[in-house]
This record gives C-alpha cells, structure tokens and sequence, in this order.
C-alpha cells in the first residue's frame, strides 16, 4: 500500500475529537505500524518522500494528543466528583 495515495492519517483533530475510544486506539496502532513499515522502507532504499514521513508523525500525534485530552478530561471529573 503506497502512503502517498492513502493519506488517512491526515484526519483534522477536530474530526478525531468525534471518534469513539476504540477507533481512537485503533488509528494509533494502524498509524504506528505503517510509521514503522515507512521506516523499514526508506532505510532498505525504497525512499518514500520525507514529507510523507513528517506528515504521519504529526498524524500519530494529533490522535495521541486527542486521546490524553480524553484522559484528563476523565481524571477532571473523577476529582471533582468526590
């Protein structure tokens, strides 16, 4: 699968904040192995752009940072409630 023609990761944090937690979790494990099938790639010769590889970085981080948003969002109410 070519990532340049299958950009998913590039979803606008305010369209992963309607995500539920289990797509959450599932679009951070797909994006991290294809981070780790685009590294394989471009270290055995078969370059993909650098661009590309920037792009699902950013990606990876926008869901982990929608998903710790989550996180403290719960801990807030859990304090608050008792």
């Amino acid at each position: 699968m070519k990532l340049e023609k299958d950009k998913k990761w590039k979803w606008p944090a305010e369209k992963m904040r309607e995500w539920t937690d289990d797509e959450i979790k599932a679009r951070d494990t797909e994006f991290t192995g294809q981070l780790g099938r685009l590294r394989f790639r471009m270290a055995s010769g078969q370059a993909e752009s650098l661009d590309t590889l920037r792009a699902l970085r950013k990606g990876i981080a926008r869901v982990k940072t929608v998903a710790r948003e989550r996180q403290l969002k719960a801990e807030g109410h859990a304090k608050t409630a008792t």
